[in-house]
């Protein structure tokens, strides 16, 4: 069963969650209501064109399906927004997932959305999260709810058609990179229809027929098989009955010829006398059959789906030798790229970490490994493939030597693959922290420790390299979070913060751990300087300890150089 994802996500964005969003932006709920508006039809298009390719269709599907999706966000939304931290991080995470799930340029939809509704930029960025982290909780509900496989998914899209044409125009189209909206129109739709024909549409297992329910009318095509059955149902009790007979004697015999020797011979006539159960039970050998099925499917559909997408990230050292880290779902897959590893680079001649983890989804990138394997020699490389989510950096992100686009030719549409860029990874957090901090400058704010710290935990303070001077791009973010701060000891409700540095691996860990206070008190230094009582602030260093990412990659290297603000 379909269903409309535009309905549903009225419904989810109800009258009252408007209300709520409309006094967090300061907008009318009216032009809240033509914001959303605008961001749906795009963001369901783009998932739409994702969707269109078999490699997408399966991606988008993971995406779906993965734990950061929250199937019950219809019913925790009001919730989610009650606080200014819950609002930043559903907005953080639904820009997350938009962009995994359907490759879309947040940045850009936003100024689209902003230059056709007149809404400003920052609050078309917000919102776009919120409806992306919705929509995203629609479509997992669907098919968590009807146990429902990606083979379904391009005929549910392509039922949203004409919802979408109702309402996406040429800007939008062309913001999420699908050239004009006729143009995507005019074509989405067979492309749909024909992966749908490339993927798996696993039938349900059949079930016995209860002898006192009528037969279902399938048709004047279908042969009567049921009818056909009971015409030669004598046959079976007869085949049944003699199978009773030859075990009876059987079990007999066994007792008068060898006594029990051990545990496994004495449960052999409990066995036999089970075997007779069951036939009698039954009365058919094929009623058995069919139970036996039916268990089976059963106990397939109980076992767990795979949850968390497949990981390789590799470093290759000056010497070209590479480390490889891997988590993939069989052994039969570590043993694929153990292998093409070998053969490639030799037995010793490599290291690699791989494990073996359930609930972890195929590795789609295993199908395209010979293309990387060159890569992996490549001195000074770093790559990180997530699921479907590939990011160069080191000398594999260098545009001279073309592998960005070797890859891209190399995947398909069905991954998404990129460069790690500093810059842009810090603009992305600077805008994720001023539209999160405009929050606690409001008189209902949250004064939590929790809350307060987890909005200032957005902000980015990209230091140069090995220099604890605060750099003049997180100046003004940390102005704000001072404001913040003196807001909530204006009204009584200091919020006591420990300021604490951290450090990549990278180096010798003494200095690291020294350069990590240093930094920390920089920071501290700076909020007291703008008014921040010095008493709710204090400030330690703790060098390469708790990374929250691997350090084998530009990315990881650059998420674990941090300041974290922990509440007190």
């Amino acid at each position: 069963m379909s269903i409309n994802v535009f309905h549903l996500l009225e419904t989810v964005l109800s009258d009252d969650v408007v209300r709520n969003l409309s006094g967090r932006f300061g907008l009318s709920p009216d032009l809240t209501r033509k914001v959303t508006g605008a961001v749906a039809p795009a963001l369901v298009a783009a998932i739409m064109h994702r969707g269109s390719t078999a490699d997408g269709a399966r991606s988008l599907f993971s995406t779906i399906m993965s734990p950061d999706v929250n199937a019950s966000i219809g019913k925790q939304l009001p919730e989610l927004l009650s606080s200014t931290a819950g609002l930043s991080q559903l907005e953080t995470l639904g820009r997350d997932l938009v962009q995994k799930a359907a490759g879309v340029n947040v940045g850009a939809l936003a100024d689209a959305v902003a230059a056709q509704t007149g809404a400003a930029q920052s609050t078309a960025f917000s919102l776009t999260g919120v409806v992306g982290a919705a929509l995203m909780g629609i479509l997992k509900q669907h098919f968590t709810s009807s146990q429902g496989f990606v083979g379904q998914l391009p005929t549910l899209l392509g039922h949203q058609l004409s919802s979408v044409n109702a309402s996406l125009t040429d800007r939008l189209a062309s913001a999420v990179g699908l050239g004009s909206a006729g143009a995507f129109a005019g074509s989405v739709l067979m492309r749909l229809k024909d992966v749908s024909a490339h993927l798996d549409h696993p039938q349900p297992p059949a079930r016995p027929v209860s002898a006192s329910l009528p037969p279902q009318t399938l048709g004047d095509s279908t042969p009567p098989i049921v009818a056909e059955k009971r015409g030669h149902s004598w046959l079976w009790w007869l085949l049944a009955a003699l199978a009773l007979i030859v075990a009876f004697f059987a079990l007999r015999s066994c007792h008068r010829e060898e006594p029990v020797q051990n545990d496994q011979a004495a449960s052999a006539p409990a066995a036999v006398a089970a075997s007779e159960a069951s036939a009698a039970d039954n009365a058919s050998a094929p009623a058995i059959t069919s139970a036996a099925s039916d268990a089976s499917a059963a106990s397939a559909v109980v076992a767990p789906a795979p949850t968390q997408d497949s990981h390789l990230s590799f470093t290759v050292d000056k010497n070209g030798v590479p480390t490889i880290t891997a988590t993939v779902g069989t052994e039969a897959e570590k043993a694929q790229l153990v292998d093409a590893l070998t053969k490639r680079f030799g037995d010793g001649k490599f290291n690699a970490n791989v494990t073996v983890d359930a609930a972890t989804k195929p590795a789609d990138w295993l199908a395209h490994l010979d293309g990387l394997l060159p890569l992996m020699a490549l001195p000074g490389a770093e790559v990180k493939i997530d699921g479907s989510h590939v990011e160069l950096s080191g000398t594999a992100a260098d545009a001279k030597l073309g592998w960005l686009d070797k890859l891209k030719a190399l995947f398909g549409s069905g991954f998404d693959i990129g460069v790690f860029n500093v810059q842009k990874a810090v603009a992305d957090a600077t805008q994720s922290f001023r539209d999160a901090v405009k929050g606690l400058f409001v008189s209902d704010s949250s004064c939590a420790g929790s809350d307060v710290a987890k909005v200032l935990n957005l902000q980015v303070i990209n230091f140069k390299t090995a220099s604890s001077v605060i750099p003049a791009s997180a100046a003004q973010d940390l102005r704000d979070s001072a404001k913040a701060l003196k807001a909530c000891a204006k009204q009584g409700k200091p919020v006591q913060l420990e300021v604490a540095g951290y450090s990549d691996n990278v180096g010798v860990a003494a200095t690291n751990l020294a350069l990590s206070k240093q930094r920390a008190q920089a920071v501290r230094t700076f909020l007291v300087a703008q008014g921040v009582a010095g008493s709710t602030l204090k400030a330690e260093g703790y060098g390469d300890a708790n990374p929250v990412a691997a350090n084998d990659t530009e990315s990881g290297r650059f998420r674990n150089r941090r300041i974290e603000f922990v509440a007190k």
